[in-house]
């Protein structure tokens, strides 16, 4: 009778458990809350288990809330436990079908068994107009509703004029800077990886004209009929390459590298249906050709430090300090080359990388010297191949503000906490 008796309180603990399993599923593929009324979702489920009664939308979306609700409160514990101070990194992102702003708010920090720890703190909603106002209202909620205002190390944020008049309402407003690492001096940390775009689309703009390529490839990607051409012409000619045509999109330069990159892997192909179809007219000259090479192989470099510098499972800061130096000496050396498109495509992301590195250079020295292999070695490497008479200068700014940064760690570790 017991035994008869426990059966349908185990069957609800199953039940519980797989509604919850459900819920994380939707959760992380994304699926839609109307999956429950699907019949060959439904029939499926049913032949696993035939006493499993499927649950509502309504129920289903109460459960997906009790997992946030429990997510925040298990971040919130291991927040008000950290010990170290926590980097917020924060960026805009637009939805396209709508054009409605989100801001996303990430919070990092080392915990007490070093371990890089990355939690989503707020994704919301946040009303147009996206000024400095709206969006330092936005995270300011956020800091505080995490009770983050008095740990905070740095923000990261991309480089436009609105963030950093954010950042400046946020400091001069909102912040005590008592509680901010050497006052705030340190605080507001510009995106190497966004920096990095903005150098390679100043160096992009004056292509111009002098590459088809984007021509041809925007061609053949230009109809259904066109593209299955191009396959057939590429199995004709043996070609290896098997990935497709993709059209660059004009705001991430690492798009128009994909599609140099695979272009001239079929270049054998476009010069097969140049000779066969009369109304392709943007085949590339010879000098195109070298011209989109020379390009690819300089924008080669970018694209993998800023693969490096955009992981998320390991710390970077540690790599920026090198990564940029050895792009600034690249650049300094293709400005001299004889290809004429080159050097002017050189020239005008020197100028662009000149405006960002008085700004950045002295923070990743800092965090280079914290990698115990070279410490200030590293520093005293490249700063001279940079600056010539003026490294002494440099070197000590650097050296500096790392003996600042620790004393000011020290007297807030030994400070009476309130």
């Amino acid at each position: 009778m017991h035994k008869m008796r426990a059966i349908p309180g185990v069957l609800i603990l199953i039940k519980m458990f797989h509604v919850k399993k459900f819920a994380h599923a939707i959760i992380l593929h994304e699926y839609p809350l109307s999956i429950v009324n699907h019949v060959g979702f439904r029939n499926f489920v049913a032949s696993l288990q035939p006493m499993f009664k499927m649950v509502s939308r309504n129920t289903i979306k109460n459960d997906i809330i009790k997992v946030f609700d429990n997510l925040k409160s298990q971040t919130s514990m291991l927040l008000e436990k950290v010990t170290s101070r926590i980097a917020i990194t924060t960026d805009m992102w637009t939805f396209n079908s709508n054009k409605k702003g989100f801001m996303a708010i990430t919070g990092h920090f080392i915990d007490d068994s070093w371990r890089l720890q990355s939690h989503i703190l707020r994704f919301a909603y946040v009303p147009a107009p996206h000024d400095k106002d709206v969006l330092c209202g936005a995270l300011v909620n956020c800091l505080f509703d995490w009770n983050l205002e008095r740990k905070l190390s740095t923000i990261t944020v991309d480089n436009c004029s609105t963030n950093n008049a954010m950042i400046k309402t946020l400091l001069d407003e909102k912040l005590n800077k008592k509680d901010l690492l050497l006052s705030g001096r340190v605080f507001h940390v510009r995106c190497d990886a966004h920096i990095l775009n903005l150098i390679v689309q100043e160096g992009l703009k004056v292509i111009g004209d002098s590459i088809k390529v984007r021509d041809s490839v925007l061609y053949w990607i230009g109809s259904v009929g066109r593209i299955e051409r191009f396959e057939e012409a590429a199995r004709l000619v043996h070609c290896s390459c098997y990935k497709k045509l993709e059209y660059n999109c004009p705001t991430r330069w690492n798009s128009t590298y994909l599609m140099l990159r695979t272009a001239i892997e079929y270049k054998e192909v476009f010069n097969k249906l140049s000779l066969t179809d009369t109304n392709y007219k943007s085949y590339p000259t010879e000098e195109q050709w070298s011209n989109a090479e020379d390009v690819s192989d300089k924008l080669k470099l970018f694209y993998h430090i800023t693969k490096q510098f955009s992981g998320t499972q390991y710390p970077t800061s540690s790599q920026y300090f090198t990564k940029v130096c050895e792009i600034k000496l690249e650049l300094e050396a293709w400005v001299k080359e004889l290809n004429p498109l080159i050097s002017d495509i050189t020239s005008a992301m020197l100028l662009k990388f000149k405006k960002y590195w008085d700004d950045v250079h002295i923070l990743m020295g800092v965090a280079a010297i914290f990698d115990p292999r070279y410490k200030m070695r590293l520093v005293e490497f490249f700063l001279p191949l940079i600056y010539g008479e003026e490294v002494s200068t440099k070197i000590q700014e650097v050296r500096s503000s790392c003996y600042d940064l620790f004393q000011d760690y020290m007297s807030k570790l030994s400070a009476p906490h309130d």
